[in-house]
């Protein structure tokens, strides 16, 4: 597979990127001088999620400090980011007694860290540990979220969320409607434009000479809102991808529990390095700008390949979160809902590498830092 054309021009756009990103948030306010932010890092999309929010609020003058839960190559991506973090708790897997029990442990673990950094606010995407103690503890505390049928209990439940604008008028965990601030976009739109194509990725995984290359993510079989049918659409859509010449699938198992599952399963999919799962963590912007379409059991992969313009097909059967739905209507994901679908929607097929995604940040970003801005000096007003 030859290397994009696009990528001579990629020091040009990070010139524009790093000049238009100074001007998002401007000069160092005083105000922020000496408050402390705590991000909590507990999957792995968070990872170069927060990384452009950190630098915005340390321009700001904000202190940020992290946490990272040691689960599902969070730590050894957050060090491939170079983001200083403090390794906290692990995962426990899908057993809701365990779950349950895993929450209130890693919360205990926070504590020590909470008591000596004293941050003025906890900022996550989903971190229920981090809420949970900072609610405790009586520290304020905003959610970043983009999917409404997640389940909170009400002492995890944030004191403040952001969403995307689409999300809006959901049923939100913040039950008073002022505590629900908004931003344009979606998630995925904070950090998709600082993406630069790397092709030794080709030569690491061994893809160069591939004619299609299929990046597929199973479903999230541990979650609480998993839905069995997602695996079928799962093992059907690797069979027929098996069942094709020419095409080379990159798996990315969510853990190594699952790994070993589908390895022992299907050992077919593995001969002659048909299918292939990385041994370390990969950058994943750039393995999705290196394949040709996405079929994902869910979350941020999908909206990952829908802000880089590369084909997505989501096999995630839970409840339809509204930014999904929002994608799907303008064409940039397909909802893969029966077995016919995925036999006959889903497109295996090459596809161009015309353009990168706009070097311009765009107002997600922007829109959040400038939210949990205004936040603090609501909690903390002068």
């Amino acid at each position: 597979m030859p290397a994009s054309p696009v990528l001579e021009s990629a020091k040009s756009d990070e010139r524009q990127l790093r000049s238009a990103s100074r001007s998002t948030v401007g000069s160092r306010d005083p105000a922020a001088v000496g408050k402390k932010i705590w991000i909590d890092l507990e999957n792995t999309p968070h990872i170069p999620f927060f990384k452009p929010i950190i630098r915005e609020l340390e321009q700001r003058g904000y202190t940020v400090v992290l946490t990272a839960r040691d689960a599902f190559q969070v730590c050894e991506l957050a060090d491939r980011f170079g983001l200083p973090y403090k390794k906290i708790g692990r995962h426990y897997g899908k057993n809701r007694f365990l779950k349950i029990w895993g929450l209130a442990w890693r919360s205990l673990q926070l504590l020590t860290f909470v008591l000596r950094e004293r941050p003025a606010l906890g900022l996550n995407h989903g971190a229920r540990a981090q809420i949970l103690i900072c609610n405790l503890l009586r520290i304020p505390t905003v959610m970043i979220m983009d999917y409404e049928h997640s389940k909170t209990p009400p002492m995890v439940r944030p004191r403040w969320e952001i969403v995307p604008e689409v999300l809006f008028t959901e049923n939100l965990h913040c039950k008073t409607k002022e505590r629900i601030r908004k931003y344009k976009g979606i998630k995925e739109d904070v950090y998709a434009p600082e993406f630069k194509p790397d092709p030794t990725l080709l030569q690491q995984l061994n893809l160069g000479g591939s004619k299609m290359v299929v990046t597929v993510r199973p479903p999230a079989t541990e979650a609480h809102y998993h839905n069995p049918e997602s695996e079928t659409f799962f093992i059907q859509f690797m069979n027929r991808v098996c069942e094709t010449p020419g095409v080379k699938a990159v798996l990315l198992p969510r853990n190594k529990t699952q790994e070993a599952y589908i390895k022992a399963n299907w050992p077919q999919w593995f001969e002659g390095s048909k299918v292939i799962i990385p041994k370390e963590a990969v950058d994943g912007l750039n393995l999705l700008w290196y394949s040709d379409l996405v079929v994902s059991g869910g979350g941020t992969m999908n909206r990952e390949a829908a802000a880089l313009g590369v084909p997505v097909y989501s096999i995630f059967r839970g409840k339809s979160g509204a930014v999904d739905r929002h994608l799907q209507s303008q064409g940039k994901m397909i909802l893969i809902e029966t077995t016919q679908d995925v036999q006959n929607k889903i497109l295996l097929q090459p596809r161009k590498r015309d353009d990168l995604p706009s070097a311009r940040p765009r107002e997600a970003l922007g829109d959040i830092v400038k939210e949990v801005d205004s936040i603090i000096k609501l909690e903390y007003p002068a």
